[in-house]
């Protein structure tokens, strides 16, 4: 569904050249749930807006269904880290917005925004405006509004990271549940190792700048996986200590430059 093929990219710094990232190979399967982790500055939000369309690619090429990318796509939704809502709109308008945007039947799109409240537990909040609803509710509304449109695929900055812990952990057996319905191909950009290795099928971790592949590890774990199930927790946490272990370890270093993005 996705594919990266020595993908790199660089920005112009105050103090010269920053290479953000370098040669990125990478496929990601229809219906995959893939994780990207590493430290701050790797260029996992870089690496998101360039399969977004957002930012064009420096070398390489990246294609979403056999079609390159170079430019923002309908079938294509991003999630960002804050909900970035219409504080005048209904939230059944917000999640409507998609629909203005690309010019298709609201009519007909009015069911579908219904079921995706419905499935995120937000039926009966319809008519409420964005400043009636907790920052949890708020984000549900953002991943119901990404979901209008039936995206091919999902690509989510850290959508979570602003919300209490407990809120994160909800809305991470949400995100399980709407992704194991959907069928969506979902690349999930992540600072926490045990979100990663709740959510993934695969994590990658990238090195740090400029951002290389460093391992792609496998979660062989049985969905849907919840931290609340002794089992579960037992194999989340081997997972998550290995990329504890991994993300600690020291490399050579690649190359002076900028802070990072």
């Amino acid at each position: 569904m996705i594919r990266l093929s020595g993908v790199s990219r660089t920005f112009d710094g105050r103090s010269g050249r920053v290479e953000a990232l370098r040669g990125i190979d990478l496929d990601v399967a229809e219906g995959e749930f893939v994780a990207v982790l590493g430290r701050s500055g790797c260029g996992k939000s870089t690496l998101l807006r360039l399969v977004a369309g957002l930012l064009p690619v420096t070398s390489g090429d990246i294609t979403v269904a056999g079609t390159p990318v170079s430019k923002p796509r309908r079938d294509i939704a991003m999630l960002f880290q804050r909900p970035a809502l219409l504080p005048w709109r209904t939230v059944l308008d917000n999640v409507l917005l998609p629909v203005e945007i690309f010019g298709w039947s609201r009519s007909k799109y009015r069911e579908r925004a219904r079921q995706l409240l419905d499935l995120a537990g937000l039926a009966g909040f319809e008519k409420r405006l964005p400043h009636e609803l907790s920052g949890g509710m708020q984000q549900r509304v953002s991943l119901c509004r990404s979901l209008i449109g039936e995206p091919r695929v999902m690509l989510m900055d850290e959508p979570f990271s602003a919300l209490d812990a407990l809120t994160r952990e909800e809305l991470s057996g949400e995100l399980q549940r709407v992704h194991m319905e959907n069928g969506a191909t979902v690349v999930f950009v992540t600072h926490s190792i045990d979100e990663a290795v709740l959510l993934a099928d695969r994590v990658v971790v990238l090195s740090p700048r400029p951002g290389r592949i460093r391992k792609v590890v496998e979660v062989e774990i049985p969905r849907p996986r919840t931290l609340g199930r002794n089992a579960h927790l037992a194999d989340v946490a081997r997972v998550s200590a290995d990329l504890h272990e991994l993300l600690m370890e020291r490399e050579e270093p690649a190359g002076a430059g900028a802070e990072g993005r």
